[in-house]
């Protein structure tokens, strides 16, 4: 029987990846012609190995490897329950997180003072993902684990396993603070030294923590809290084609 076409629904490789996998597999999905594991954090490295090893596998070489952040996932800041059923007035929230000033956040302590219901944060909020190639079978396969603390994120790391994991790993480390233990050389790769947090989390604010100038008095780069810019929202504007407006053109061409 085919990869596609299995009895159960499920293609012959996501059956043959429950097998080899079995406990250590927390969810498996198939969508678009793509296929997505999840397994627990203790197994990352145990189901990593697993799969570049077995030879019916043979994830031999990792493409990619990324932090995400889920806070807020599933949240949006646009309103679309106090708006007409006609014409464009549909709202925007300015409160989602990223926009509020640093020291800021809508708390449960402070969120019910200001008629403001706090957004919710979901159940592990930080995972990391990586993207495998089988370059003898063709195949391509998703792997996520969700780190088990969100206050220090952090999981084994796959150097070891496929040493392109190292650059990949300081990456995630720099941008959403994951930590990987067990990797040779963690420290930050994009951001400036001395840079204050993590750029890719969803609740670091939009405008930064701190803006560069140059002081001629010191004569160097300094560093100074965010205060030339304001955190706004901005709304898309739609330009539609009407007639009226072709003809009102075509009029002031012609001198009219």
């Amino acid at each position: 029987m085919s990869e596609t076409t299995a009895s159960n629904g499920r293609s012959a490789f996501a059956q043959k990846l429950e097998a080899r996998l079995g406990q250590k597999l927390v969810s498996l999905s198939e969508s678009r012609g793509e296929t997505t594991i999840e397994v627990l954090p203790e197994n990352w490295l145990a189901a990593s190995a697993l799969l570049r090893d077995d030879a019916e596998l043979h994830f031999e070489q990792l493409m990619d490897l990324c932090g995400v952040d889920y806070l807020s996932y599933g949240d949006d800041e646009w309103d679309t329950r106090d708006v007409t059923s006609t014409g464009f007035s549909r709202g925007v929230e300015g409160r989602m997180v990223g926009r509020f000033k640093w020291g800021e956040a809508i708390t449960s302590e402070n969120g019910s003072a200001k008629g403001i219901e706090p957004v919710p944060s979901p159940s592990r909020r930080f995972a990391v993902v990586a993207h495998l190639l089988s370059l003898k079978y063709n195949r391509r396969l998703r792997l996520r684990a969700r780190c088990a603390d969100d206050e220090l994120p952090s999981l084994p790391s796959l150097v070891g396993i496929w040493p392109s994991a190292d650059w990949f790993e300081r990456e995630a480390f720099d941008l959403y603070g994951i930590a990987f233990e067990g990797h040779p050389d963690l420290r930050r790769i994009l951001t400036d030294y001395g840079f204050v947090g993590h750029p890719f989390r969803k609740d670091f604010p939009l405008i930064g923590n701190v803006e560069v100038r140059y002081d001629p008095e010191k004569q160097r780069v300094v560093y100074e809290p965010v205060t030339s810019v304001e955190p706004r929202v901005l709304v898309p504007r739609t330009i539609r084609d009407d007639s009226r407006y072709e003809q009102a053109s075509a009029e002031r061409k012609a001198g009219k």
